[in-house]
């Protein structure tokens, strides 16, 4: 059937969408019923689909196709401390404040947890992030040059249980596919390195990808000390 063939489409016109004059609609009440219009309905069906139709749907289930072998990103939320930039999964993180007071706890002068913050009414242990992963001097020689209140509280939540850690900034939440991390480079600090369990590639630099479940469970023995 020749594709240009014109629809007749006297419903436009005359019918329920025109002026309403077709004598038909007596018969039919509405342009649905008529004959005509299911003839113009099978004429459109039957028409040659437009080359054009073709390439759109071509490269729309190509593009789908190339969506499904990406499927499995993971979505991690970025910050840095001293000079790494670091990352853990999004799922983790419960808020992000403004740093405020840590009331240290007796006897815990040393070690990796500082102290109770008040966030949001709940008394939340806060720990040194830096002095687990071995990034104390970076992070003391920035400090000299930061006022508190340029720093952040990042609140995590496990099984339950609620512990913050200080950081320089927050860059927010990145989306990336297993394919893309890197091995840890053998020049990166012992300390650092036993806590980061792959590198990502972003923009100029790397971010390198915390081990969390090694992380919490330093934070637990710490923890545990910080209460006997």
């Amino acid at each position: 059937m020749n594709a240009q063939r014109r629809i007749h489409d006297c419903w436009n016109t005359i019918g329920v969408r025109g002026d309403r004059s077709c004598p038909e609609l007596k018969k039919h009440i509405h342009c649905r019923n008529c004959p005509v219009h299911s003839a113009a309905a099978m004429d459109l069906l039957d028409r040659q689909l437009p080359e054009e139709y073709l390439q759109h749907w071509t490269a729309h289930l190509a593009r789908k196709e190339v969506e499904a072998v990406r499927a499995g990103t993971q979505s991690i939320l970025v910050f840095h401390v001293g000079a790494e930039w670091l990352a853990m999964p999004t799922g983790l993180f419960k808020e992000v404040v403004s740093s405020r007071a840590v009331h240290a706890l007796p006897d815990r002068r040393k070690g990796a947890v500082l102290g109770l913050a008040n966030i949001r009414g709940e008394l939340v242990v806060c720990v040194s992030l830096s002095k687990l992963l071995g990034l104390e001097q970076t992070v003391a020689k920035k400090a000299e040059k930061r006022r508190i209140s340029d720093w952040r509280l990042m609140m995590i939540e496990y099984e339950g249980t609620h512990t913050a850690f200080l950081v320089d900034d927050v860059h927010g939440t990145l989306r990336f596919h297993p394919d893309d991390l890197r091995e840890v480079p053998s020049t990166l600090a012992r300390a650092t390195a036993t806590y980061i369990k792959a590198m990502l590639p972003w923009q100029d630099q790397t971010i390198g990808i915390l081990d969390e479940q090694l992380l919490i469970a330093t934070l637990n023995r710490s923890l545990s000390l910080a209460t006997t």
